[in-house]
């Protein structure tokens, strides 16, 4: 299987998951986004927009259910192309941006968002992964719907197992160092997809692709 971005194609003979940052604008859209749904951005109480630093993206406003629908429209809208394409699952990224929003939105709300996506995606004939958060936890989870995980870093963080015990063997993982790598094939390479990765992911023939499976 392989994850791509939801303007890409699927590759050919695979199962293709379609990525969609449905949580967080990408850095590269933010002007997309100040342009014509400004009102989809999280402000804070002084109007600045909230950022996660880390990766310099705007987190988008779910905190009410106008705004989620308007949000699930837009991401929709990349869900219909990902199933037009031909990919066989999505997966809405940065599920856990309530815990970088400084307290502006919720567990529950994001719980609401992602139920309404994995809705739409369902409706669509796609499954739906859960991406990181393994705090969410089992009950969660299943109200969402989600069908899968893909888990970065869990054997790093010793969460591998809080995705089992929701998906069973219906879990990705992705490491990023040999050693935690190491440790996943080790504890589960024998009942889950792990690979080790670039941070980057990046593609073959760069001088920094990485790409290991157990």
């Amino acid at each position: 299987m392989v994850s791509r971005d939801h303007d890409a194609s699927p590759a050919a003979g695979l199962y293709n998951i379609c990525y969609v940052n449905a949580f967080q604008a990408q850095t590269d859209a933010n002007s997309w986004w100040k342009t014509n749904h400004p009102d989809l951005l999280l402000h804070d109480a002084k109007g600045n927009l909230v950022v996660d630093k880390d990766w310099n993206e705007i987190l988008l406003d779910f905190s009410t259910a106008q705004k989620r629908a308007g949000l699930t429209a837009i991401v929709g809208g990349w869900i219909d192309g990902c199933a037009a394409k031909g990919f066989k699952g999505v997966e809405p990224d940065n599920l856990d941006s309530w815990t970088r929003s400084g307290g502006l939105l919720t567990k529950a709300q994001a719980v609401a968002y992602a139920q309404s996506l994995a809705a739409y995606a369902h409706g669509k004939g796609l499954a739906i992964g859960q991406k990181n958060t393994a705090d969410l936890g089992a009950a969660s989870a299943r109200q969402i719907g989600f069908d899968f995980a893909v888990a970065e870093e869990c054997a790093d963080y010793n969460e591998c197992g809080d995705y089992t015990a929701v998906y069973g063997n219906n879990v990705i993982v992705i490491e990023y160092s040999q050693s935690q790598f190491t440790k996943a094939c080790n504890s589960y390479g024998s009942t889950l997809s792990i690979v080790l990765r670039d941070v980057d992911v990046t593609t073959p023939g760069s001088g920094s692709y990485v790409f290991k499976s157990c």
